[in-house]
């Protein structure tokens, strides 16, 4: 099989032997490509010789593959042409051009990807994944939103698994950034047509009409711990590289990181302070090797992408930044300050000020100091 070939999974064989293929027990992602490879499309599997399966594949699988699908992928088979047919909803295969050339490879690509809105961000060349703690500080919620809207103006399509604490931020700074900008693209740990957590419903259904959510797993599948490793390869696999905000020593996005390593994608980092728990897995990760970034400038860097032109949307506060740095930092006063006093006095919204406070560091006009605060730097 051809996976780069121009398979459309939209008629109702070759969608059904897609599905019976994939979910049937006792396969995988490993056994499916092995069977492709052996015997071509799906429905050329299930012609093979029972013989021949199962010399590809464990008995039990082999077996399951010849028998009647069970309840559970007899009501998936019912009702995903159903499902399918909604706009925006999309069933992506190994053999689709729409599937993601950087999933082609790693170890154990998902066969299928279950997509519910712009399945172009697939292809996009600056996709960057950006996890963190689901239990944050308030400067780590800061770091996250403010780094994703910068790298979003960037034309950066930030990646991540729609979990509480730094992936929701990641999400939320991307689509604040606007659609002509970066987008975001969410990895789900349940089927697509699933949210978890139920109190990101909202989010998810802004990101699948300014972004994308994607799956392996097949409709209806709630979350389960399994699931989320499983997640976490692809998050990586779909990215150039994965930022870490924020983490704990025993943080799943170390898990990630790990993953991205292995998949040869750079790992970045975001330092913290020696006094912050959740700051421990970032430093981790550091000496272990990890880039240290401090700026999205640093991103765009370590990554090899050339900063890109402010558009023109973002020319007012652009404008304003050049004027304003002045008035900022006569507003940050002489002793350190957090964030959220700069915000009370500056009157200004927050995303503007997360991203006038990463340039001012970047031009040494501004340190971050432990704690989270900020301290104007005096230049002669």
């Amino acid at each position: 099989m051809d996976p780069h070939g121009p398979t459309d999974a939209a008629g109702d064989a070759d969608l059904l032997a897609w599905l019976r293929l994939v979910y049937s027990p006792g396969i995988g992602p490993v056994g499916v490509r092995r069977v492709l490879q052996a015997c071509g499309t799906p429905q050329q599997v299930f012609g093979c010789a029972p013989a021949r399966l199962q010399r590809l594949l464990p008995a039990a699988a082999a077996a399951a593959l010849r028998g009647p699908p069970g309840p559970d992928l007899g009501a998936l088979l019912a009702r995903a042409p159903a499902w399918l047919a909604e706009p925006g909803h999309h069933l992506i295969t190994l053999a689709d051009a729409r599937y993601p050339q950087r999933l082609l490879h790693i170890p154990d690509p998902p066969p299928l990807l279950w997509a519910c809105g712009d399945t172009r961000l697939l292809q996009r060349p600056r996709m960057l994944a950006m996890v963190g703690t689901r239990n944050p500080t308030a400067q780590g919620l800061r770091d996250a939103f403010a780094f994703a809207h910068a790298l979003a103006q960037q034309g950066v399509t930030v990646v991540s698994g729609l979990a509480r604490g730094v992936d929701a931020q990641a999400h939320r700074g991307a689509l604040e950034a606007g659609r002509d900008g970066g987008r975001t693209l969410a990895v789900l740990g349940t089927g697509c047509d699933r949210v978890y957590p139920a109190a990101h419903r909202q989010l998810a259904c802004d990101i699948s009409r300014d972004g994308l959510l994607v799956s392996e797993f097949a409709l209806g599948l709630g979350a389960r711990a399994e699931h989320f490793p499983r997640r976490n390869r692809i998050i990586s696999g779909l990215s150039a590289g994965v930022l870490v905000t924020e983490a704990a020593l025993h943080s799943g996005s170390l898990i990630t990181a790990r993953l991205a390593a292995d998949q040869g994608r750079d790992v970045l980092a975001l330092p913290g302070s020696i006094h912050n728990p959740t700051a421990r897995g970032c430093h981790r990760l550091l000496r272990d090797g990890a880039r240290l970034v401090e700026s999205v400038h640093d991103v765009l860097d370590e990554l090899g992408w050339q900063a890109q032109a402010p558009r023109p949307g973002d020319a007012a506060p652009a404008a304003a930044g050049a004027a304003m740095p002045r008035g900022l930092l006569e507003h940050m006063g002489s002793e350190p300050i957090d964030f959220d006093q700069l915000l009370a006095r500056s009157g200004r919204p927050a995303a503007w000020l997360q991203q006038q406070l990463l340039e001012l560091e970047l031009d040494g006009y501004v340190a971050r100091l432990p704690g989270g605060r900020l301290q104007r730097i005096e230049r002669g």
